[in-house]
């Protein structure tokens, strides 16, 4: 019984947990939302299709193509040697494609990310690409 209980509260707490999460955290809309599409596409090249909807347009883009070699690690040998490889190098080719949402006025309505791959330093590269963190320099 003390099983039945636990499990419920555990529930009970799990679900609590998962409606006070702010969804919100998007750093792409957060950067972006409200701000000019002529600032966007100055910004990252043009769009490469639109759609007229409802007074607004509807942008697909696609850009940050970016190439990252990553080399061959290997474990330390005897004498300072190259040891046995441990992973072997590979080429990833980084990319980004997005849908805008624009209003009549050319204002950023939303931004969903259609194509993402993990990124060099996260798990999106769109994200890296498109509010970066820090400004590139």
């Amino acid at each position: 019984m003390k099983l039945r209980t636990f499990a419920a509260a555990g529930l009970a707490i799990a679900l609590a947990g998962c409606t006070t999460i702010p969804t919100s955290a998007d750093p792409i809309s957060s950067r972006w939302v409200g701000q000019s599409a002529g600032k966007f596409f100055a910004a990252f090249g043009p769009p490469i299709n639109d759609i007229e909807n409802d007074g607004g347009v509807t942008y697909t883009w696609k850009g940050g193509y970016k190439t990252v070699r990553t080399p061959a690690k290997y474990a330390d040998g005897a004498d300072g040697k190259r040891g046995k490889q441990i992973s072997a190098a590979r080429t990833q080719y980084l990319r980004c494609q997005a849908e805008i949402v624009t209003n009549a006025d050319y204002t950023i309505r939303s931004i969903h990310v259609v194509g993402d791959i993990p990124g060099v330093n996260g798990p999106s590269y769109c994200a890296e690409f498109l509010a970066p963190t820090q400004p590139a320099q």
